[in-house]
């Protein structure tokens, strides 16, 4: 394919809620090049929006100058900023009228029965999203417990609104949610009547990505590129369904949900098709670990990342390296005095001390047993470790951290470097943490 090849590419044009090789490009990025991205929120927004056929709205696929399969793609995420004002969200209660197996994806209308409707705004509250052909309640989401946050101008803190401030924002949802012009969704701040629980509780904000990453093999839900959300598709009966776990194993993980894909971390993700076809979005303000309510503080934002291709380095799923305050203290790089202290202790048992470097190895699953055993398998498959060394690895020098319930988890460890160099990632993780 001919396109041109831009140092520097602005992308501001999303899918309607799919990844997969069938999705046009954005546009061609030079290796070593960067992207920025304006994005509108994720999630709610395109829950609440019945012509979404997936659970998020990211860019389209940005083509990277020389990824080929079985290349990696290392994402430098050099700022994100958020531009919205307030959101909306909380846990959420579904229609089980207005969908037919999953709720993120085969929207119906639940009185004419038009799969994926058009919609208006008719209000605010939960009932504004109605079907153009029959004004029927189409939105499959509500609020079990919802709330509404207002932002301070440096986006620094959040404070829950009571009703009056939820309906205030809600009469002027597009603009304060400061959607791009190419979204095509909902605003959740709609729904702010409705959703202003817990008011006048503040909360720190810490922006960060929640899905980022590279096209599957196959078409995928962009809120299902994971193990854990990927599971629904599974015998499920609706365009997208799966025959058999099996074929989950196209997946790339880019729906991470992790706190820690933050500005000065580095992800390094597996290139499936040509191009790679990196896409972003689902910005959220902030999270604590494990997205306790599946949802956050969605947000339009903007993101500036650079982009380098790893040639012949083969990912069965994404590696993150997390700034190095949000490792785990085990498994932060080790300073001069403890090498010193450890050099002492090696030669007074006549054995030859291992430097090391740490890694994290993204695993997903139904479960966070299951995610677990996942990233244990891609870190042995990665390092050639067997299981045990690996636990070992993680028990003494690393751990494991949710990301995201029910099933995405960060497994963390000090890999000795010359392992690191054996698999082509020395260079890169040394860069990362100065080493």
């Amino acid at each position: 394919m001919s396109q041109q090849v831009r140092e520097e590419l602005d992308v501001d044009a999303f899918t309607l809620g799919l990844v997969g090789p069938g999705q046009e490009w954005a546009g061609t990025v030079a290796d070593g090049g960067t992207v920025r991205t304006h994005t509108p929120p994720a999630c709610w927004g395109p829950m609440i929006t019945p012509g979404f056929r997936g659970g998020h709205e990211v860019t389209r696929p940005i083509r990277v100058e020389n990824a080929e399969p079985g290349d990696a793609l290392v994402v430098r995420i050099r700022d994100v900023a958020v531009t919205s004002v307030a959101t909306t969200t909380g846990s959420m209660a579904e229609r089980e009228e207005a969908f037919g197996d999953d709720p993120f994806v085969d929207h119906v209308c639940p009185e004419c029965g038009i799969e994926w409707p058009d919609s208006v705004v008719d209000g605010t509250g939960e009932e504004a999203i109605r079907c153009a052909d029959c004004g029927a309640n189409a939105s499959s989401f509500g609020f079990e417990f919802g709330y509404t946050v207002a932002f301070d101008d440096d986006r620094t803190v959040g404070v829950t609104v009571g009703p009056d401030g939820a309906e205030r924002l809600a009469a002027d949802a597009d603009e304060a949610m400061r959607l791009p012009e190419e979204s095509r969704q909902h605003p959740i701040l709609l729904y702010g009547p409705d959703a202003a629980e817990m008011p006048g509780t503040l909360g720190r904000l810490q922006p960060f990505v929640g899905n980022i990453g590279t096209t599957p093999a196959r078409e995928f839900p962009d809120s299902h590129n994971a193990g854990d959300f990927g599971g629904f598709l599974v015998g499920a009966d609706h365009d997208w369904g799966l025959e058999d776990e099996t074929a989950l194993e196209a997946r790339t993980d880019g729906h991470l949900d992790s706190n820690d894909v933050r500005p000065g971390a580095t992800l390094i993700c597996p290139v499936r098709v040509e191009g790679a076809g990196l896409y972003v979005g689902d910005l959220h303000a902030n999270q604590g670990d494990g997205e306790l309510s599946l949802h956050t503080t969605d947000v339009s934002g903007r993101t500036e990342l650079e982009v380098e291709v790893i040639k012949d380095l083969e990912l069965d799923g994404p590696l993150l390296l997390p700034r190095e305050e949000d490792l785990p203290h085990v498994a932060e790089p080790y300073t001069d005095a403890e090498r010193a202290a450890g050099r002492e202790v090696a030669d007074e048992h006549d054995v030859e001390l291992a430097d090391a470097a740490p890694i994290q190895v993204i695993g997903s699953g139904a479960t966070i047993n299951e995610a677990t055993e996942n990233a244990f398998d891609r870190a042995g498959s990665l390092l050639d470790m067997t299981e045990g060394e690996v636990r070992g690895r993680c028990t003494f020098t690393g751990g494991v951290e949710i990301a995201r319930l029910p099933g995405v988890v960060q497994l963390s460890m000090l890999v000795p470097t010359d392992t690191l160099e054996d698999v082509g990632l020395a260079e890169t993780v040394r860069a990362q943490y100065d080493l």
